[in-house]
């Protein structure tokens, strides 16, 4: 794209320098003799840049700079200077001018101060554009997709979060429960209180309890000095109990009686404590068929259920796999500069066809080993995704350890389901993956596909698959 330049300037000569360097760039020059003739300019053409001095009869550089930055914000202003200028220059840079640059000053400094400011523009268009992006896509407290489902999940934690209702987190290992609770408290009231978190499995019983309750000096072997619990610890703030279905009888009965009255004792000690916490809690379990089997009491079970959140698996979000990978490349690539920046087509088909039975914790740490496989190249393959040298993609034999291997490019012998089941889910999978390779422009992958728009909607509403920005009445 051709990037237009405006230069104001009452020396003839000047003008002319400047305009022969800018053209021999490539970039289309204009010129103005004055403020008043250049400000007349700037209203009827947009340009990317306006290159005006400070000093001239009539309309000043500052006035320039003011006027032209309240008629085109975008537009980038240069202003020229003398030596003895250098604070008007600093007052034109408050007026909103991008730089300044002191005369006397070589063609090379003026093409490089010119070309900073393009950069600037360029940079601004494009968080634009991501900004634009991300508008179609869910964003709450760094939680990014675009999954329907998710969305409707996220809508009600925004809703639950300014409240002080219990709230049970749902779902497979890896679904990003802990990430839930977090978004809970810092959008909670409390956010300015303790977020403490216990993970209920890593503990036995015996230990867990006076993790949670606390206990006093001497109440058992090894017990020197009291030890404050984590409800105590979490007063007026948050507790997040992960796996709260792996709780012993004993302490569940504990739990109902905190959650019922406020209150509990230390381990060992008779004074009752004031308990102000709210609770959330998370588990993989299927709480139901706990209490139908009598391993969870089904009076805590109700009383932790008053909110239900259940995260579905990556599985059941194809159209979120791509945005996550891409976020989770760039936080690795925050850290090492020089790592890969995007994956190869061939690694986003393979990223959209594996079913990450791990599910979003899988992907970031497949993202992560990656990256170092792929070491200084410029994109991840599918080797790097597999993780091992002898890959299929390479001319290797599939691995038996290899989820990608076995799954990714395993062949279509290992489909369970009917022929009808699997045509749709072949045909749901090659949609998500053409749209991710478009940028999920439902229009340029209706073209891809060999379909109309209309054709191509209603097919993403039968798989339940969300585009960003789609007006539907257009289709």
């Amino acid at each position: 794209m051709t990037r237009s330049v405006l230069i104001i300037d009452d020396e003839p000569l000047m003008r002319l320098s400047m305009l022969d360097a800018l053209r021999a760039e490539g970039y289309q020059a204009q010129e103005a003799s004055n403020g008043e003739d250049g400000l007349k300019k700037t209203r009827v053409s947009r340009y990317d840049v306006v290159v005006t001095d400070l000093k001239m009869p009539g309309s000043d550089g500052l006035q320039v700079v003011r006027m032209c930055k309240e008629c085109s914000p975008e537009t980038e202003v240069i202003v020229m200077t003398a030596h003895g200028s250098v604070d008007t220059a600093v007052q034109a840079m408050k007026f909103g001018a991008h730089d300044y640059i002191t005369k006397p000053f070589s063609v090379d400094e003026f093409l490089l101060t010119v070309r900073r400011a393009i950069e600037v523009q360029d940079l601004r268009q494009e968080n634009t554009v991501l900004r634009q992006a991300l508008e179609g896509q869910f964003n709450f407290d760094g939680i990014v997709g675009k999954n329907e489902q998710m969305r409707q999940i996220l809508d009600k934690v925004k809703l639950v979060a300014t409240t002080d209702t219990t709230v049970l987190v749902l779902g497979e290992s890896g679904t990003g429960k802990e990430v839930i609770a977090n978004a809970i408290h810092r959008n909670s009231p409390r956010c300015d209180r303790a977020f403490i978190k216990v993970s209920c499995a890593a503990l036995p019983e015996t230990l867990l309890e006076t993790e949670l309750f606390g206990h006093e000096k001497g109440a058992f072997t090894g017990a020197v000095k009291q030890r404050l619990g984590r409800f105590e610890l979490a007063h007026k703030g948050t507790l997040f109990l992960d796996e709260i279905g792996e709780v012993s009888p004993v302490v569940q009965v504990k739990l109902l009686r905190v959650l019922q009255e406020r209150r509990f004792e230390r381990v060992g000690g008779g004074e009752t404590i004031e308990s102000d916490v709210r609770l959330v809690c998370a588990t993989q379990k299927d709480l139901k068929k706990e209490v139908e089997a009598g391993r969870f009491r089904e009076d805590l079970f109700y009383r932790l259920n008053v909110m239900p959140v259940t995260l579905p698996p990556l599985r059941e979000r194809k159209e979120d796999v791509l945005i996550l990978a891409n976020q989770f490349l760039r936080q690795s690539a925050r850290r090492a500069p020089r790592a890969a920046k995007k994956f190869s087509a061939s690694a986003q088909e393979l990223l959209l066809r594996y079913s990450f039975p791990g599910n979003i914790r899988e992907l970031e740490n497949t993202i992560e080993r990656a990256m170092v496989l792929a070491r200084e190249r410029e994109e991840i393959r599918i080797a790097d995704l597999c993780g091992h040298t002898n890959c299929p993609s390479l001319g290797g034999a599939v691995q038996s350890e290899c989820g990608f291997c076995q799954e990714g490019l395993s062949s279509s012998a290992s489909v369970r389901g009917t022929l009808a089941d699997v045509r749709e889910r072949c045909e749901k999978e090659y949609i998500l993956s053409v749209l991710a390779r478009e940028g999920w422009s439902r229009s340029v992958a209706a073209k891809s596909l060999g379909l109309s728009r209309k054709a191509l909607w209603e097919k993403c509403k039968r798989y339940d698959i969300a585009t960003p920005d789609d007006v539907e009445s257009s289709v």
